[in-house]
């Protein structure tokens, strides 16, 4: 259930240091059910660093994030149990198959029916005729799709997705943002990086502009995105 006043997360005065430099300094996010935030931004805005705090494998310098009104610790498994994390990495183990990678992800969030949960995700990424390979066989489209599969497994209500399109075909593109719109439609919220605003442009209900560790911008998705693209541009240049 989300918090009492309706947020799946929260992300308050975000701030992340390392060494020298400030890759995050003060950003706000706030989450309900049907949300999907796109966020772009150039090289070091601090794209990933945001993901990776808003996943709780990054402590926040300063700041906290709160997933169902519930503090997230990076010793808390429980908390992170709503996250479906996509990063840059598959996550996959390269001496298990596909199959048994997912088995290994279904037992370790508890599913109540593993086999079952995995044969759901193989269908639905398409996968299903090479369950039985192990990932460093697989072409980069295809280890993308058994990576989105790990990422979205346990149908989380919160998906954090870097770069989800990369190596994906026309097909396999449109395929992932009618899954991720169907579980919109369901009650589950999105953050989506990519350099590709075209992407996910039809799918997000705002848009955020990183830039320096802040937005530089932050906005609903409204009208076509080659009306938003000067507003992307100030931002960035302002």
């Amino acid at each position: 259930m989300p918090s009492s006043d309706g947020a799946l997360l929260e992300a308050s005065d975000l701030h992340r240091i390392y060494g020298a430099a400030r890759v995050l300094r003060g950003v706000y996010l706030r989450l309900t059910p049907g949300d999907a935030v796109a966020v772009v931004g150039p090289n070091g805005a601090g794209k990933t660093t945001l993901l990776r705090i808003l996943a709780g494998l990054v402590r926040p310098t300063a700041g906290e994030v709160r997933i169902l009104g519930r503090r997230l610790e990076r010793d808390d498994p429980g908390a992170r149990r709503p996250i479906g994390f996509l990063p840059h990495q598959s996550m996959l183990y390269d001496d298990l198959t596909i199959r048994e990678n997912l088995v290994f992800v279904a037992r370790l969030f508890g599913l109540a029916n593993p086999a079952a949960s995995v044969r759901r995700a193989l269908e639905e990424l398409e996968l299903t005729h090479r369950a039985g390979d192990r990932p460093r066989s697989l072409s980069r489209g295809l280890l993308q799709r058994a990576a989105l599969a790990r990422a979205l497994l346990h149908d989380p209500r919160i998906l954090l997705l870097d770069e989800p399109f990369t190596a994906l075909d026309a097909a396999g593109a449109d395929r992932l943002r009618s899954m991720l719109a169907s579980r919109l439609a369901g009650g589950a919220a999105l953050v989506l990086v990519t350099h590709q605003l075209s992407e996910a442009w039809d799918l997000a209900t705002r848009v955020g502009v990183l830039a320096n560790g802040r937005w530089a911008l932050e906005v609903l998705r409204e009208g076509a995105l080659v009306d938003f693209a000067p507003r992307w541009e100030a931002a960035l240049h302002g």
